[in-house]
Order: structure tokens, then C-alpha cells, then sequence
């Protein structure tokens, strides 16, 4: 009860530096010095959490790997190229469950083929924040509310060659954090509603090595272009967490019944850093100028959502080691004996200046006819780390399969 009241109080906070943007600014300003954490911050961040067992067992590595149904998270245009014609995933990831006992990460995905070089696919994800219990200021319960967001896709991707396929995708987005709140500031918090889209490649091909062939992909996507999100006032607006993603996987086949994988991806938010602001003649607060803070190093944040995107790759007030830091990498690996059972392991790495979670995760997946199971399991390095114990469970069916499962009708 305790734990979910703070969890509450934490979510009140967030709407009360949204509400007040340019005061939290003021207030919440990362430290002024290079060399100090300078992390990047969005709204829904949900949206980034690796949503399969499949890939969250190979370090969250997805941009390139062979096709398969939750392909529309990682790289919609994989899905052109996926062999079966149609399939079904479902997942579910308890979260962050060192901290509070009922957050969850929900997670449903499908895809149609259409002929042989496009395909469709939708998915909705839901992030549930628990139950939360509101009193009064004399402990008096005064109801109920189950805080949680969702994003709902559509996808479509086709080849534009045999080795090439391209792929976009549309997403919804709804977030009600604090259902029914009303901060002290006597603002209404509300639901955030956004829009958004992905524009994504890839490009596959093969060579041969001692007459073993292997299978390489290249990924490229751009996740999450869309509106920014309030929660309050239209003036108070906030970007989503637009993601630029770069990797490959290669795929040896070391005989008729073994392959193993490899592959990276690298990552870097689409956003504007937090600049340093220039501190005042007493060191204890920023050099204002009509009541705007002065900056120091770095450009101003709050942009519109394309030069935003643009100006994230030059605005780091550290230079060109701080743009570098904000890169975030994940290496992963795929063994598969026969194509029914799979073993995987993987290591995410961000700076410590920008987040420091590291990471190792494990998992196995199994196939069987029309039915699927992947599971994995996430390692921090941190001890009493929020995500340590963290298991996700995916069960994929191959309607392929099920169909050539059914009995042939009777000829009268």
C-alpha cells in the first residue's frame, strides 16, 4: 500500500513539472559541469521497452534479425520477407516488480501477407501502473484508479527488390497517468494523447564461407516521428521518445540442423539534450535575462518536433563526447538446433551519463507445429537494480500451420 501510494506521489510530481515546465526547468537542470550525468528525458517512455522474449533474450537487439510476427516493433519492413502467412503473438513482462507488485507490459501483435512481396501488421501494446488507492488528507478512502497507457500500430511493408524491403508504420498513443487528479496548482490533469509513425529498411543477402552459407541482414529504423504529448495545458508539451536505429545479423548455418546468429544495434534518441545554463553572480541559481535562463553551452530544447530531430545530433553540451555517449548499444546471439528449439543470450550497454543501464539477458524459445514459446530473463549489473529478476513470456501461433492442422473436408 505504501510502495503504490508513493509510486502515486511520484506520478503527481511528474504532472506538477509539466505544469510549471519552465520553473521544473529552472529546477531540475542536470549538473553544469562535462563529465556529469546529462540524461535525456521524453514522455511515454514505455514505448521503448522491448515488448517479445525473442529479442529481449538477445540483449534487445531487433533491427535486423530474421523476420518473425513482432517484427512491426523492431522493423516493419523485416515483415516482407517473413515466409509464413500469417501469425499471431502474445506477451506479457512483469515490471519492475523490485519495486511494486502489479506493473505490467502487455503485448499483442499479428501479420498478413499479401502475395508474396507485402505484408500488413497491427499490434497493441498495454502498460499497466497498477492499482493505486487515494485518500484524504485524514487517510479516509476516497476510491480508486488504475493508471495506464497504450499504443495501438498498423504497419504495411513490401519489397523493392529481392534483397530490399521498406516498411512505415502509424501508432495512436494514449497515456492517463493520474486519472481524475487535480494538481495544486488547480490545473486538471488529463489524458496525453499523441500521434506517430516509423519509416524503416532491410536489406538482406548471403555468401558462402568453406561451402557454409550465411545469411547477413542489414536494419535501419526511425521509430515514434510524431506530435509531442501534455498532459496539462497545450503549452506544456513534451517530446516521445523518437528513436533512430542502426544494426545487423548474420546467420551461420553449421549444418543441415545448427545455425547460430550474431547481431548489434546501436541506438540514439532523436530529442534535444538538456543544455547547461549559465549560474548567477552567487552561484546559486541560473544568470537570468527577462526571466529566461541564459544558456551556457548547448542550444534550447524546447523545439519544434523536426528540428528537434535534426538538432539532436549536434546540440550536446559536451561536444562530440557527449553526442557519443548518447548512443546506446546491445549485442545479442541465436543458436537454433533444427529449427524448434533455441537458445540466446545478449548485453545492453548505456553510458553512465546517460542512464547506466547495463545489462546481460538469456532465453530460449521452442517450436512446435502451430505453437510457439520464447522466454527470457534479464541480469543487471547493479545490485538492487529496479530490473533485476525481470522474465518476459512470448507465445507465437503460426495460423499456417494451424491450418494445415485441420482435418480435409468430407467429399459427399
Amino acid at each position: 500500500m505504501y510502495i503504490k501510494r508513493l509510486l502515486f506521489v511520484l506520478f503527481i510530481v511528474l504532472f506538477e513539472l509539466l505544469a510549471t515546465k519552465s520553473q521544473g526547468q529552472q529546477n531540475l537542470r542536470t549538473a553544469q559541469l562535462s563529465g556529469q550525468q546529462n540524461v535525456i528525458t521524453t514522455a511515454v517512455p514505455f514505448l521503448t521497452i522491448t515488448p517479445d522474449a525473442r529479442h529481449a533474450g538477445m540483449g534487445d537487439i531487433g533491427v535486423a534479425t530474421s523476420p518473425d510476427v513482432n517484427s512491426i516493433h523492431w522493423n516493419s519492413a523485416k515483415l516482407a520477407f517473413i515466409e509464413r502467412k500469417a501469425g499471431v503473438s502474445l506477451s506479457y513482462t512483469p515490471w519492475l516488480r523490485q519495486l511494486v507488485p502489479d506493473v505490467s507490459l502487455s503485448y499483442i501483435s499479428a501479420y498478413s501477407k499479401i502475395g508474396k512481396r507485402s505484408a500488413f501488421a497491427g499490434s497493441l501494446r498495454y502498460f499497466s501502473l497498477g492499482n493505486i488507492q487515494f485518500t484524504d488528507n485524514y487517510g479516509n478512502n476516497t476510491g480508486s484508479a488504475t493508471p495506464n497507457e497504450w499504443a495501438l500500430d498498423g504497419a504495411y511493408a513490401t519489397q523493392l527488390s529481392d534483397k530490399l524491403s521498406m516498411g512505415v508504420a502509424f501508432r495512436f498513443i494514449y497515456s492517463n497517468l493520474a486519472p481524475n487528479a487535480v494538481l495544486s496548482s488547480g490545473i486538471q490533469a488529463k489524458a496525453g494523447i499523441a500521434g506517430a509513425g516509423d519509416i524503416t529498411m532491410y536489406y538482406r543477402n548471403k555468401f558462402k564461407v568453406e561451402g557454409k552459407k550465411v545469411n547477413y541482414a542489414i536494419g535501419a529504423a526511425i521509430t515514434n516521428i510524431g506530435s509531442k504529448i501534455t498532459y496539462t495545458t497545450a503549452e506544456n508539451r513534451d517530446f516521445i521518445p523518437i528513436n533512430l536505429r542502426l544494426g545487423t545479423f548474420g546467420t551461420y548455418e553449421i549444418d543441415e540442423y545448427n545455425t547460430i546468429s550474431f547481431g548489434i544495434d546501436l541506438n540514439k534518441l532523436l530529442v534535444p539534450t538538456n543544455p547547461y545554463y549559465l549560474k548567477n553572480a552567487a552561484g546559486n541559481g541560473d544568470s537570468l535575462v527577462n526571466g529566461v535562463p541564459v544558456i551556457d553551452k548547448g542550444k534550447a530544447p524546447d523545439q519544434p518536433i523536426m528540428k528537434g530531430m535534426m538538432q539532436s545530433f549536434y546540440d550536446a553540451p559536451g561536444g562530440l563526447k557527449e553526442e557519443l555517449r548518447e548512443v546506446h548499444y546491445s549485442a545479442g546471439m541465436e543458436y537454433w538446433y533444427d529449427k524448434q528449439f533455441a537458445l540466446r543470450a545478449g548485453y545492453f550497454h548505456e553510458s553512465p551519463y546517460k542512464g547506466n543501464r547495463k545489462y546481460m539477458t538469456f532465453g530460449a524459445g521452442l517450436r512446435y507445429k502451430v505453437f510457439g514459446l520464447d522466454v527470457a530473463y534479464l541480469v543487471p549489473f547493479q545490485q538492487r537494480n529496479p530490473l533485476e529478476n525481470t522474465l518476459r513470456f512470448t507465445m507465437i501461433f503460426d495460423i499456417d500451420a494451424f491450418k494445415s492442422q485441420q482435418p480435409a473436408p468430407e467429399v459427399k
